[in-house]
């Protein structure tokens, strides 16, 4: 049995293990007041018959009432996690019971300051005082989850009124009565103190573990978008390329050129450098390097007929990162170049730091554009999923990019980053 029930527990995630501990502790609450609070007025009957019925009665219905709480302070309980409706039939039979055990107590209580039963009366009225204020408990532990905080306190101050009302008609001691207000009130705020924050750790223990839930789903999509851009950066320019110099090999091929042979070792070389970078994106090992990709762009560009400048800062050492991103830009800037190679001629990369600002910037202009669109910028305003992908890899640095026609048949791409003047060297 002790097996089971530990495998059992071995079961449950650690979510679930801190919600049935936080739980069962609630659901043994109750049974503190019915056992230390209520059971103790059993020895006080003085063998006196009718006392004995009320203490006997009384005993009963907070056991009674104690079996309930665990069905009832669960479904309290869910109804303030937002996981149940409210249980109006189990709060309502709870507050019947406590009702009746408040009666039966209070006539013990007079009964026994009529007859004076009892070898010391102050401390016999004293533990049938604390009697009544324990058998309280459940139903206010139950209630004090199931309505909001200010509602609780206005039944508790009806309930201690009510019960000043009781007790004073009943036993004529109005005095007794105001100390057993006191103790009703503080049972009252002791079983909300109980009862709610146990509920509220619950809810963000709940919220805690959806929040982890919701973090994992989203770094499985960052990965996808990470690698759907890595592939599209990657492959983009190597299939245009392929497609070039197949295009090219074709044409030489029909004129029986020798150089079409070239031209297919080289379709080789590249897609076995792009099988080469696949696996990489697949690992996520996959970076740019803004030198490569510049020595790159122009070999390419020249290689389909247009005339490729790189101008700027030859010299200068960026940080990784930067380099890593400007290496992207380079790499979809010429792929977006090839797509018009039938009509650009010229190609421009210019790469300026400008101190002042201590900001870095990157323009890749071409002519042969015959499309006219408006510049663009922000996030929605870029078309294409490889330029998009560009402003997605510079937003962590604070970069922005603009992209659009700047002349007649002329297009260009503007990248600006700020840089720490300490991290650039010579």
């Amino acid at each position: 049995m002790i097996g089971q029930l530990r495998a059992m527990w071995r079961r449950r995630s650690q979510v679930g293990m801190v919600e049935a501990y936080f739980r069962w502790t609630l659901y043994a609450i109750p049974w503190l007041p019915v056992i230390g609070g209520v059971m103790p007025v059993m020895g006080l009957t003085g063998g006196s018959p009718l006392l004995v019925v009320l203490a006997v009665g009384a005993s009963g219905l907070n056991v009674v009432q104690g079996a309930l709480s665990l069905p009832l302070l669960n479904r309290a309980l869910n109804r303030y996690l937002k996981l149940g409706a409210t249980p109006r039939g189990l709060l309502l039979v709870s507050g019947v019971l406590t009702f009746a055990a408040e009666v039966a107590l209070v006539a013990l209580v007079a009964l026994i300051m009529v007859n004076g039963i009892g070898h010391d009366r102050d401390e016999t009225l004293s533990t049938v005082c604390i009697a009544i204020s324990a058998s309280l408990t459940p139903f206010f532990m139950a209630h004090s989850l199931v309505v909001p905080k200010r509602q609780f306190l206005a039944a508790l101050a009806a309930a201690t009124a009510g019960l000043i009302l009781l007790f004073g008609a009943c036993t004529g001691a109005w005095l007794g009565s105001l100390a057993v207000a006191i103790l009703l009130v503080l049972t009252g705020l002791w079983s909300f103190v109980i009862a709610r924050p146990t509920g509220w750790l619950l809810g963000v223990v709940r919220k805690l573990d959806a929040a982890r839930g919701t973090e994992a789903r989203l770094a499985v999509a960052e990965e996808r978008l990470r690698f759907g851009r890595d592939l599209h950066d990657v492959m983009g320019r190597n299939l245009a390329v392929i497609a070039l110099k197949s295009e090219l090999a074709v044409q030489l091929a029909r004129r029986e050129r020798p150089e079409a042979v070239e031209q297919m070792v080289e379709v080789q070389r590249i897609a076995q450098e792009s099988q080469r970078e696949v696996r990489e994106v697949v690992r996520g090992y996959r970076k740019a390097d803004l030198r490569a990709e510049l020595t790159g762009a122009r070999s390419i560009l020249r290689a389909a007929g247009v005339d490729c400048r790189i101008e700027g800062e030859d010299e200068t050492r960026l940080p990784p990162e930067v380099e890593s991103a400007l290496g992207w830009v380079v790499r979809e800037g010429t792929t977006n170049v090839l797509r018009h190679a039938a009509e650009v001629r010229h190609c421009v990369v210019r790469t300026l730091i400008d101190p002042h600002r201590s900001l870095l910037v990157m323009t890749m202009e071409n002519d042969g554009v015959t499309t006219h669109r408006p510049v663009t910028t922000g996030a929605g305003s870029l078309p294409g999923s490889g330029l998009k992908g560009l402003r997605e890899r510079l937003q962590p640095l604070g970069g922005t990019l603009a992209s659009g026609p700047v002349l007649q048949g002329s297009y260009r791409l503007t990248v600006e980053l700020p840089i720490a003047m300490g991290a650039v060297t010579g």
